[in-house]
């Protein structure tokens, strides 16, 4: 016979059961993000890098800026 007593241990057993693969879950997810966010972080870092040095290096054709001859 199951008592009052055993049925809200095994209740709080089941929350518990639940928030443990609940925080798992969250847990994953979180792991996940930071791998992407640390990804998203060194791609930026190299646009960046990469606008630098095409800024530096200057127009490639000074020609390409001016404007056509008329005829």
């Amino acid at each position: 016979m199951i008592t009052v007593d055993d049925e809200k241990i095994i209740e709080i057993q089941e929350k518990l059961a639940h928030q443990e693969h609940m925080l798992s879950s969250l847990n994953e997810a979180l792991t996940n993000q930071q791998a992407q966010i640390s990804k998203l972080e060194a791609l930026c870092q190299s646009l960046v890098e990469r606008i630098r040095t095409l800024a530096e290096a200057g127009p490639d054709d000074e020609e390409g800026d001016q404007r056509p001859p008329h005829y």
